[in-house]
């Protein structure tokens, strides 16, 4: 897990062996993502707001359950 700049996320961590992305909030819950592809995980990395990032391209994209 990476700690992060961001209002809403904590952390992120992402297995490439299994395209899980781990998003931590500051609330101290853990999501799992599955089949997240590599580059979703890079450009959530960089993207200039990472919060907006997974509200609009992950969020509701993806299958997801507490950690």
């Amino acid at each position: 897990m990476i700690p992060v700049s961001s209002a809403n996320i904590h952390s992120i961590g992402y297995d490439q062996t299994l395209n899980k992305l781990y998003i931590q909030f500051h609330t101290g819950v853990t999501y799992i993502y599955f089949e997240v592809p590599s580059h979703v995980h890079v450009d959530l990395m960089r993207a200039g707001s990472i919060g907006g990032y997974h509200a609009d391209f992950i969020k509701h994209n993806y299958r997801y359950q507490p950690a």
